[in-house]
């Protein structure tokens, strides 16, 4: 005969709280781990996690010397759980949309760091949004542009800001902002006090540069064949300190390095030959699930952009 678990139906609030301890603890990888986390001792930890096995009539963790790991059982409570909270934060979407005002949480993400240019059109952006439904709580967070696409995809995000170079199926790229690029040394760098017309093909294949790290447009690719790419920086300003150190050529805006530039430690090699087109994109899902959110973010960045 199957185990009959003892957590009853529906489920109380009490197996909530002793299911978000259990998915902190395995997120954190362990007790001592998740103390902090949870705010509250071991011990306790230990007494709820041993509550939940007696109501589930499970194993779901091996705790001791050898450390914390899941059973079978407890790899598929986990799964399951996780899922249950998706529908909970489903459910609290759905009925914050309801509601005339907009309210919950707007996110949105960058995959690279704003010059102060577009940080100011993005504050006026902010502002549209925070005066159309001050309800709303934006949180504006970077990550990787893979994994901006997940999140826009799994509706954890209702907006990207990265280059449009690749486009996924699902989702909306709407150009808000376009610039050069071009290939630049810092004053550390043999190139920094060498002529333009000194420096030649063979010159720049013999020394190392950096690679984006993302694919790029086919003018910027048609550039990049050119170096001898021995680096790799995904985001501007891990691509500036690489520039900075002397020992890399790198591409990156003018409008990133206009400082620097000023100051006369970082130089443009070549900028009439040597650059290509960066476009910055607005990135949503097509079929969002909080359509009247991602509306108001694609009006407002319409207007200010």
């Amino acid at each position: 005969m199957p185990r009959s678990s003892l957590i009853p139906k529906p489920i109380t609030e009490y197996d909530l709280r002793l299911l978000r301890i259990f998915r902190t603890v395995v997120e954190c990888g362990g007790f001592s781990a998740a103390e902090s986390e949870l705010g509250i001792t071991r011990s306790t930890i230990s007494v709820h996690m041993s509550n939940l096995e007696k109501r589930m009539k499970l194993r779901l963790c091996l705790r001791g010397r050898s450390g914390f790991a899941l059973t079978e059982d407890g790899q598929a409570v986990y799964h399951a759980v996780m899922k249950l909270y998706e529908s909970l934060d489903d459910f609290s979407c759905l009925i914050s949309s309801l509601g005339k005002e907009l309210s919950g949480e707007m996110v949105i993400l960058c995959a690279d760091q704003l010059d102060h240019v577009k940080q100011e059109k993005l504050a006026e952006v902010i502002q549209l949004l925070h005066d159309n439904s001050p309800k709303l709580q934006l949180v504006l967070d970077g990550d990787s542009v893979h994994n901006i696409e997940k999140s826009l995809l799994r509706d954890k995000a209702h907006a990207g800001l990265f280059p449009c170079y690749q486009q996924v199926e699902g989702l909306r790229y709407k150009p808000i902002f376009s610039e050069a690029i071009y290939l630049c040394c810092s004053e550390q760098h043999p190139f920094f006090a060498e002529d333009d017309q000194n420096i030649n093909k063979a010159k720049l294949a013999s020394v190392p540069a950096i690679h984006p790290g993302i694919d790029i447009d086919a003018g910027g690719r048609e550039q990049l064949k050119k170096l001898n790419l021995a680096a790799r920086a995904y985001q501007f300003d891990a691509r500036k300190a690489m520039v900075l150190s002397g020992r890399y050529l790198g591409y990156l805006p003018q409008s990133y390095i206009e400082d620097e530039l000023t100051q006369e430690i970082i130089r443009l090699i070549l900028p009439e030959t040597m650059s290509y087109q960066f476009e910055l994109s607005l990135v949503t899902k097509r079929m969002p699930r909080e359509s009247d959110k991602v509306k108001l973010l694609i009006e407002a960045f319409s207007k200010i952009f």
